[in-house]
């Protein structure tokens, strides 16, 4: 049997995708499983890199072993490396002295005040930013071991360990958007008498947003659309720590007394972060950060969501004139250029409570989220409220 090739001469491969962009998708399946992977950059120099989360005294060994005599470093963000009081305009690394176990190491990308002080050991370059791309990617914390070698064969490891472009990595996240497609539809009613859609959609990495569709909108004329990140622990049981399961069932309320609308379920827990890293940020917060810095202590931005995918599905469901129900403006930036008209935005005033009422003033004080609500019940108690107040009207 024949087998068709394109240019370069590997069966199939337009098919089953670039060679680059398979390699970045077998990258981010062995950072998923804790694994490391080589990054090279366009001259030829390698880069070994392994996650510190999920880091143990075994793969601590494993590892230290396999890149020997290398000296192993840390790869931080900027973000992490400021959390730890050093200057930083973009990822760095940080000196990794013998001897160092994988709790310290884990406290020198994760904890407020960590157990060692982190020492300079110079800039990172495009393959250890790579690494920090795809480990944001995986949902890990964006910190790694990292070491250089001569060549992808000079870790000697079965099976062989996967080789990535730094630069393959830094434009995937931006072309995987292109590769959503709709998996799956039906109907679905709802409690209370809702009658909805439910579209599945599905990108080349196995991600699974979804789109709500709530009863019957004309998508010949602007349709009312919220944007809502997934939040497993508000929208499915109820927390008190934040108002995202209210708003989902206030939305999904409002668009079926508008005669319909949607919600885009999006796979972006945490603000982009991932469940596991939204756990280590509540656990900070625990501690006395707000929600922003919480963020950023583990090296991540503040928000780490990209919204091309939204746009996507808007784009595939023949949904392209919108208002947004949002307290967020962000939203709408995000989906400007995106090939999507935004004509207006409504509120989604969830209520505040005794738990979630630091969460929102910082929102509202931080990130710009217009939540009047909120402002009047705080000016209505005067005294010290007043300063949290001017600073949100700032941000405003």
């Amino acid at each position: 049997m024949s087998k068709s090739k394109n240019g370069n001469g590997h069966a199939g491969s337009g098919v089953f995708g670039s060679p680059d962009r398979v390699l970045v998708k077998r990258g981010l399946a062995e950072f998923r499983s804790g694994r490391p992977v080589v990054f090279s950059s366009p001259t030829a120099k390698f880069l070994i890199a392994l996650p510190v989360d999920g880091l143990d005294e075994a793969r601590l060994h494993a590892f230290e072993h396999l890149c020997a005599p290398a000296q192993l470093r840390l790869v931080v963000t900027a973000r992490r490396a400021r959390a730890l009081g050093l200057e930083a305009n973009g990822p760095v690394a940080l000196k990794v002295a013998s001897g160092t176990d994988a709790a310290a190491i884990y406290s020198l990308v994760a904890d407020a005040d960590p157990d060692e002080d982190a020492e300079l050991d110079g800039q990172a370059d495009e393959r250890a930013a790579a690494a920090i791309e795809l480990a944001k990617i995986a949902h890990r914390l964006p910190a790694l071991l990292v070491a250089d070698i001569a060549s992808p064969t000079a870790a000697m490891v079965e099976p062989p360990l996967i080789v990535v472009g730094a630069d393959a990595v830094m434009k995937f996240r931006r072309d995987d958007v292109h590769s959503l497609e709709i998996a799956g539809e039906a109907k679905v009613p709802l409690q209370g008498g809702l009658s909805t859609r439910f579209v599945v959609f599905r990108d080349a990495v196995g991600g699974g947003s979804v789109a709500v569709i709530v009863g019957e909108p004309d998508f010949s004329k602007p349709v009312p659309v919220r944007l809502h990140s997934a939040c497993l622990t508000g929208d499915v049981f109820g927390s008190s720590r934040c108002d995202c399961g209210d708003q989902l069932r206030l939305a999904t309320k409002r668009l079926n007394e508008e005669g319909g609308g949607v919600i885009l379920y999006l796979e972006q827990e945490g603000r982009g972060l991932g469940l596991a890293n939204k756990m280590r940020a509540y656990a900070l917060q625990d501690k006395g950060l707000d929600t922003v810095d919480a963020n950023t202590t583990l090296g991540f931005d503040d928000d780490e969501r990209d919204y091309g995918i939204a746009a996507r599905m808007l784009q595939k469901l023949g949904c392209t004139s919108i208002y947004l129900m949002t307290n967020n403006p962000a939203k709408l930036n995000g989906l400007s250029g995106l090939g999507i008209e935004v004509v207006g935005r409504k509120p989604l005033h969830a209520p505040i409570n005794a738990h979630n009422r630091r969460y929102m003033t910082a929102k509202a004080m931080r990130a710009g989220h217009k939540l009047d609500h909120l402002i009047a019940a705080l000016a209505a108690e005067g005294g010290e409220v007043q300063t949290v107040v001017r600073a949100a009207e700032e941000v405003r």
